[in-house]
């Protein structure tokens, strides 16, 4: 059998000349199960930036290292529930939250502008055991309004 790239950009029509609509059909299947097992190994990569709901997990019961950074205009209140009181963060102020966070099952953190806009959340894991939560203007009303590590690890963002 010939080498594809002799064919060229249009070698699934050539393919079919020469071999018949079975074996481009073949190639043409091959070429797309390739295609998906790369993306696929792609996503299974851990997510490091601007991460979503459920894109990040860690191992339950291990310490997370968090820090929460507003990237707002206004004055945000941050909340460990069970943890802390209100933390007011002014804008481009970054704080990090107890350092045994994660320890305890259904750990979260909620966050509030004090002018009562839409917050959007953005995460970021920059090492195994770090959360970085940056709060941005935006978003749907009522917007996020915090951020729910389960006891299985996954991470969630309401």
């Amino acid at each position: 059998m010939r080498n594809l790239s002799q064919f060229g950009r249009r070698w699934p029509i050539q393919l079919t000349r020469q071999f018949g609509t079975g074996a481009a059909l073949v190639a043409i299947g091959a070429g797309l199960i390739l295609a998906q097992s790369l993306t696929s190994a792609g996503l299974a990569k851990p997510c490091v930036a601007s991460c979503g709901s459920r894109q990040i997990q860690f191992t339950p019961g291990q310490r997370i290292q968090i820090s929460v950074v507003n990237r707002t205009s206004s004055l945000v209140q941050v909340e460990q529930i069970y943890g802390t009181s209100p933390i007011a963060l002014l804008p481009s102020q970054e704080v990090a939250v107890d350092p045994n966070f994660g320890t305890r099952p259904n750990a979260s953190l909620v966050f509030w502008d004090e002018t009562d806009l839409p917050l959007r959340v953005s995460l970021f894991r920059p090492a195994a055991n770090q959360l970085r939560i940056e709060l941005l203007p935006g978003g749907r009303p009522p917007g996020d309004r915090s951020v729910y590590i389960e006891n299985d690890g996954k991470v969630k963002i309401f």
